[in-house]
C-alpha cells in the first residue's frame, strides 16, 4: 500500500523530516482459509433413479472395465453419472480396490442386488439378502430397496426390468484417505468388496 503523507505547510513538512522514530511497516494480510468443498447439488437420488443409474453404469461399460468385474479398481471412476459416486460389490468372490473421488459427491451402491425381469424374481432374492457395509471400521445401516421397475443401458441398449437389494448411501467423505467394505449374499451368491478410497478435492 502506498502512503500519502497529508502536509499542512512547511511546518508538518519540518516535523515530517526530523522525526526520529520509523513509521511501523503494514501488517500483511492473514492468509485466507481454504474454503470448504461444497457438495454438488443433483436432483433426488430416489430408489427408483439410483438404481436405474447403477444399473446403466454396470451394464454399458465397454468390455473388460466393467466396473462390477474390476479386480483392482484401475475403472471405478470410469462413466460415472453426475451427483453421485457409484461403488459395485463383484459378480461373486473378492475384490481389493483402490480408487480417488472427488470430496464434493455423495456415494451410493450395493452390498446385494438383482436386476430381474419380473417382480416375484426379485422378491425371492431379496427375501434371502444379507449384506453389511464398514466405513473406516464402522458399520453403515444398509437401505432395503423392494423390487422396482427400472429402464437401464446396456450394451444391447435399454431394458427394462425389475431391481432390488441392499443398499448403502454414504455422504461426501473428507479429503484423504478411507476405507469402505461391501459383504452381501443371497442364496448361493456372496461377494466382498474392500475399497480403499482416496477423496480428493478437485480444481
Amino acid at each position: 500500500m502506498i502512503r500519502r503523507p497529508v502536509l499542512i505547510g512547511a511546518a508538518a513538512l519540518l516535523l515530517a523530516g526530523c522525526s526520529s522514530t520509523p513509521e511501523p511497516a503494514p501488517t500483511p494480510p492473514a492468509p485466507a482459509a481454504e474454503p470448504a468443498a461444497e457438495p454438488v447439488k443433483a436432483e433426488p437420488l430416489t430408489p427408483q433413479r439410483l438404481q436405474t443409474v447403477w444399473w446403466s453404469w454396470a451394464s454399458s461399460a465397454e468390455p473388460g472395465q466393467n466396473p462390477v468385474e474390476d479386480p483392482t479398481g484401475q475403472y471405478c471412476g470410469d462413466s460415472q453419472p453426475f451427483g453421485v459416486w457409484l461403488i459395485a460389490g463383484t459378480p461373486g468372490g473378492t475384490a481389493d480396490r483402490h480408487c480417488q473421488v472427488p470430496a464434493t459427491l455423495p456415494l451410493a451402491g450395493p452390498a446385494a442386488t438383482q436386476v430381474t425381469t419380473d417382480a416375484a424374481s426379485c422378491t425371492r432374492f431379496l427375501t434371502a439378502a444379507k449384506g453389511e457395509a464398514v466405513l473406516d471400521g464402522k458399520p453403515v445401516q444398509l437401505e432395503k430397496i423392494e423390487p422396482t421397475k427400472i429402464t437401464y443401458d446396456t450394451e444391447q441398449g435399454a431394458k427394462d426390468g425389475y431391481s432390488c437389494g441392499l443398499w448403502v448411501r454414504i455422504d461426501p467423505l473428507s479429503p484423504g484417505q478411507h476405507t469402505l467394505t461391501l459383504r452381501g449374499s443371497s442364496g448361493t451368491f456372496s461377494n466382498e468388496a474392500n475399497y480403499v478410497l482416496t477423496v480428493v478435492r478437485l480444481p
